[in-house]
């Protein structure tokens, strides 16, 4: 077992929990232990950076908001000497990540002597602690703007998707080619969406900027997975519709999207050698196009 998952080990079923030096994976850990059968609000510190990487993760950023926004995690940027010092109390328990970063171990001290000062010295750093804001949506609000601006069963499917992802901190990581904003534009052509109204949406509830969308579809394209249809919109810049071209991404249910997507990305790199294939955008109008 990883440390991440002794650390939702030893969570599981506690009240009131109170964190410091929460790393991202752990952060995954502590989230997933206070969904499946924690209680109370749980104050969690973590250190610097930690708040703005989640502004960038789909899957574990959207899921952190959510807790937040339903008050069950209150989340933290800490301060002070060591804000990466790893920490977990509740009543008469503390335990601690000790050891170099690739040999990790958590310590458990149950010694009602110790653990009054200790649990006391972890409260004192969460509230001096600085409070944070997730710069991604929660997943209520994000599926709720996607029911309204896309249709629903482009919700249900991302819904399910992201369910499907939980708190993984590496899933759809933005330093791949296969991240979330691919995802969700593969999700759209999946339902015939116009490439303008996911990134518009995408850019309004808060996920990315509509202007990192480009290459994402382009990604797709090159890959031979997605097809840009021009569509006649009057005067003004000409707008897609995606379409799936690999009907895989249109049979696949949607808790196998992500990892048939991936799949479709890394047999198509291997084709190719290079990752490249041939961009496809088609400009016949969309009632023109035949599946």
């Amino acid at each position: 077992m990883s440390v991440a998952d002794d650390v939702e080990a030893a969570l599981a079923g506690r009240d009131g929990v109170v964190a410091v030096g929460v790393g991202i994976e752990l952060l995954a850990a502590t989230l997933s232990a206070r969904r499946a059968d924690g209680s109370g609000r749980w104050r969690v510190a973590c250190p610097p950076g930690v708040v703005d990487d989640l502004g960038r993760a789909l899957a574990l950023g959207s899921a952190a908001a959510e807790a937040c926004a339903r008050g069950t995690i209150a989340l933290r940027t800490g301060t002070g000497p060591r804000p990466d010092r790893t920490l977990f109390a509740s009543a008469g328990r503390v335990d601690a990540v000790v050891g170099p970063a690739d040999d990790r171990t958590l310590l458990t001290d149950a010694e009602s002597d110790r653990t009054t000062a200790a649990a006391e010295a972890v409260e004192a750093r969460f509230e001096a602690a600085a409070p944070a804001s997730i710069g991604m949506p929660s997943r209520s609000r994000l599926l709720s703007a996607a029911r309204e601006a896309l249709d629903d069963r482009f919700a249900a499917d991302l819904e399910t998707v992201l369910s499907t992802l939980g708190t993984d901190p590496t899933a759809l990581d933005r330093s791949e080619a296969l991240d979330d904003r691919t995802l969700l534009v593969a999700l759209a052509a999946r339902h015939d969406h116009l490439f303008a109204d996911v990134r518009e949406w995408a850019d309004d509830v808060g996920i990315a900027p509509k202007q990192t969308f480009s290459a994402a579809r382009r990604a797709l394209e090159e890959r031979g997975l997605v097809e840009s249809i021009k569509v006649p919109m009057g005067i003004g810049r000409p707008n897609y519709r995606l379409r799936a071209v690999d009907e895989t991404l249109n049979r696949v249910d949607a808790v196998r999207f992500p990892s048939a997507l991936r799949e479709l990305f890394e047999a198509a790199d291997a084709r190719s050698g290079s990752g490249i294939g041939g961009a496809r955008i088609d400009d016949r109008p969309v009632w023109d196009r035949r599946r």
